[in-house]
């Protein structure tokens, strides 16, 4: 796939009609190499749930970057199941972006806590996340599929701002 990476790109809530492309993006750069879990059916239901945020970066018409996160309001706490950015427009903001917009909607929830887990040896990605503010929880040993090792990583979000001074004349 071919991608303009100066082209503008959008933001927003992925759309039924999108689900195929997110989950071959799901298949390509996150799944490979492990059973296809995510696969248009169970994108789609993703986009569907009232608990689950799907976000998408187009470059019209394509979607080039989508990020998928789990809300469980009662505890407080969501999970970033997936994100993933095309090759060509990685390290221009898209992530960081994708990873805001989900962001927010978690905060206007009451969310203060954000999980992940990422390949063990997927040095990019973790670099990426502790960019973003994450730090790394724990180790699981053949988390994915039983073949390959698991990084758990965490966010704390939302909670009181620091107070700002007081103005006063002068």
């Amino acid at each position: 796939m071919v991608v303009a990476t100066d082209q503008k790109l959008d933001f927003g809530p992925a759309r039924l009609s999108e689900a195929a492309r997110i989950a071959e993006m799901s298949r390509r750069w996150i799944e490979h190499g492990l059973p296809w879990r995510y696969r248009p059916a169970s994108i789609a239901g993703q986009i569907r749930d009232s608990e689950t945020a799907v976000v998408v970066a187009r470059a019209a018409p394509l979607v080039v970057g989508f990020a998928v996160m789990e809300f469980h309001f009662g505890a407080r706490r969501a999970h970033l199941v997936l994100m993933a950015v095309e090759p060509a427009c990685r390290r221009r903001g898209v992530g960081g972006a994708l990873f805001r917009w989900l962001e927010k909607v978690g905060r206007l929830g009451g969310i203060t806590q954000v999980r992940l887990e990422l390949r063990a040896d997927n040095e990019e990605a973790r670099a990426f996340y502790e960019r973003l503010g994450f730090h790394a929880t724990e180790r699981r040993a053949g988390y994915y599929d039983g073949r390959e090792d698991a990084i758990r990583m965490a966010l704390r979000i939302g909670g009181p701002r620091p107070a700002r001074a007081a103005c006063t004349r002068l």
